[in-house]
């Protein structure tokens, strides 16, 4: 009798079954294509040795997907520096206008707001999976690559999983797919089984069908990250490590074939109560055990590095390790900050703060500026090193003290009488402004508008370069014919201008 019952529910209720039935394969394919969208930008990137401008604009295009909160996802590198931004999806023509809301350089992940929210009320967020996919999972990459305007769809699988470092310092889990993948194709989601695993960002351009996608759970982490409104960064660990797989350092530190882990090899930080010495031995990342080359085992099939635990395992900035230190294993919680200061720093997707001073131009050393100084073929890197110009001998270091910057010369020295008899001094450090050693560029801005000296001499910090002197109101006065004679619209930047015009306490 309920079997009797059950299929006359059956037959007189079809159209209540049809309503509880998922989405045939068309209409989740429909669904998945309105989600995926074109995204067209103007890019203005900084010219590195001439900051008081930009580069000439270039015309890119990328791809991006809905997601939650009437927002598209996509690479930094398609929207960083754009000074337009729009989007269109494949049912229309029209480019609607998009603002950046929150960017990661590092880890290459954006999130776009459009002007017009209406465009989402047909458009629905693409489901993420939060658990990564296996090796050989069939894979689906939408996006709009280079060779056409419409939609385009490129099947392979996933082929290998990695934790590797992205860039700027950032690290993350990194999928690897064999679907072709090109230019145009960044920032389209990848699918298994119609669900979104990650979002393609690269490919290896020196091999056929190498792709790489970042998976949700990096997106996943960035999104709660910019919650606040701004981008904090990843929790991560800047200690330098070791494997253990040399027996004679098994010998030296007097430990057994049963013990495994990775070694310090020096902290990242040298004060007394850091909780991280040399020679510890990490065994544990939680409760994971950490292997003679610094794998933990995520699931089966899957071993990545320990390093992939800090973000999943950090709280209130720090996570705990276990570490055999002389021969006694303890248990200590280890800092691990989501931003570690360097002395010299990406732009990270900023404009170069820069100032003019008679035939010179300064501005902050960046990692940009350094990576441009050192191209193939330059032999300026080279010569750097061998002056002993800060540019080369602290290009890792940290902040000596809160706010230090490196001040330097950052474009080649304009032509003017007031230069006659020296050197360009174009990429040199700047050591001392009238005797005054220079904390930051916003303190040599200070030191310049507050001198009441005649001259104004600028030594620099190398072993080779000459000090240059200025009559400091023939400076002025040659600033202002370099600028007309230039067409620059002002002497520095925004924030320097502000600094150079208010008058000292």
């Amino acid at each position: 009798m309920p079997l009797i019952a059950g299929l006359c529910s059956l037959l007189i209720q079809p159209c209540m079954l049809s309503a509880a039935a998922g989405p045939t394969d068309g209409e989740q394919e429909a669904r998945i294509r309105d989600s995926v969208v074109k995204i067209s930008a103007t890019l203005r990137y900084p010219d590195i040795l001439k900051p008081w401008t930009k580069q000439s604009p270039r015309d890119a295009s990328g791809t991006g997907v809905v997601i939650d909160g009437k927002r598209i996802l996509t690479n930094a590198h398609v929207v960083l520096y754009a000074s337009q931004l729009f989007v269109e999806s494949q049912q229309s023509s029209d480019k609607l206008a998009a603002t950046v809301e929150a960017v990661s350089p590092g880890m290459d992940l954006a999130v776009i707001k459009l002007d017009d929210e209406s465009f989402f009320d047909k458009r629905p967020p693409l489901t993420r999976v939060q658990a990564l996919p296996e090796v050989k999972d069939a894979v689906v990459v939408y996006g709009y690559p280079q060779g056409g305007s419409s939609l385009s769809v490129t099947k392979g699988i996933v082929s290998r999983i990695e934790f590797v470092g992205y860039s700027e310092g950032a690290s993350g889990v990194r999928i690897q797919v064999d679907a072709p993948i090109n230019p145009g194709n960044s920032g389209g989601p990848a699918l298994v089984d119609g669900k979104m695993i990650g979002l393609i960002f690269s490919k290896l351009t020196q091999a056929d069908n190498i792709g790489y996608i970042i998976p949700a759970e990096e997106i996943d982490l960035f999104l709660n990250d910019i919650k606040d409104g701004r981008y904090d960064g990843k929790p991560a660990m800047h200690d330098s490590l070791q494997t253990f797989e040399n027996a004679a350092l098994r010998g030296f530190l007097q430990l057994d074939k049963k013990a495994q882990g990775m070694i310090v090899h020096r902290p990242a930080e040298d004060r007394p109560d850091y909780p991280l010495k040399p020679w510890d031995l990490i065994t544990k990342i939680g409760d994971k055990d950490v292997d003679n080359v610094g794998m933990v085992k995520i699931k089966d099939n899957l071993r990545l590095q320990f390093q992939y635990l800090i973000q999943q395992k950090a709280k209130g900035g720090k996570v705990p390790l276990t570490v055999v230190r002389k021969g006694k294993t303890e248990t200590i919680e280890l800092p691990v900050p989501n931003r570690w200061p360097m002395l010299i720093e990406p732009l990270q997707g900023k404009y170069t703060s820069y100032f003019i001073y008679g035939p010179l131009v300064f501005s902050t050393a960046s990692r940009d500026l350094a990576a441009a100084l050192d191209r193939p073929g330059s032999p300026l890197g080279a010569a750097l090193a061998l002056m002993g110009s800060p540019l080369a001998t602290r290009r890792g270091d940290r902040p000596a003290f809160e706010g230090e910057e490196l001040v330097m010369v950052t474009s080649p020295m304009f032509p003017h009488a007031i230069a006659k008899g020296y050197d360009n001094p174009f990429s040199k450090v700047i050591k001392e402004v009238n005797g005054v050693k220079v904390k930051n560029l916003r303190h040599f801005v200070e030191l310049l508008r507050d001198s009441k000296a005649k001259y104004t001499s600028i030594s620099f910090d190398d072993r080779f370069s000459e000090a240059i002197v200025f009559d400091h109101q023939e400076a002025l006065k040659a600033t202002d014919e370099i600028l007309s004679d230039n067409g620059i619209r002002q002497q520095g930047s925004d924030d320097l201008m502000a600094i150079w015009k208010k008058k000292a306490n």
